[in-house]
């Protein structure tokens, strides 16, 4: 039985969580490169079992995919060549980024841990993640 591993993704840095084996809640895991990202989940992924690899899907107010898809979409590619047993799902991400921001002020984050830009990355990934398992418990 294996985990499900969230990413989301950016041009720069790629935030990531993790579920516990299962499957119930999210973690999140330290905040990359996006260029250092393949070979993070490489490793990962041949130590820890992964069930599916959950992207978050950027889509604007009307429900379209956003702009920032051009560059996501490679990535997707390049992660189903990589990892063929693994299903990659696409699982939207609107507002998420703002929401995490939102959390990290009622959570109490002083301010400097708030501008930590890999942080609110992180929580992005955290909240997903916990969308989408909210999502499988709803089929």
């Amino acid at each position: 039985m294996g985990r499900i591993l969230a990413i989301d993704y950016g041009r720069k840095r790629s935030g990531l969580a993790v579920t516990d084996i299962l499957k119930i809640s999210a973690n999140g895991l330290p905040t990359l490169r996006s260029c250092d990202l393949l070979s993070f989940l490489k490793d990962y992924i041949s130590k820890e079992p992964v069930d599916t690899i959950v992207i978050g899907e950027p889509k604007d107010l009307q429900g379209n995919p956003s702009e920032s898809m051009r560059y996501i979409t490679p990535f997707v590619n390049l992660l189903k060549k990589e990892f063929p047993n693994v299903p990659i799902v696409m699982h939207d991400e609107r507002f998420t980024s703002t929401i995490a921001h939102k959390e990290m002020l009622a959570g109490g984050f002083k301010r400097k841990t708030r501008e930590e830009k890999g942080k609110a990355d992180e929580m992005a990934a955290v909240l997903i993640l916990t969308s989408y398992i909210e999502s499988l418990s709803h089929q």
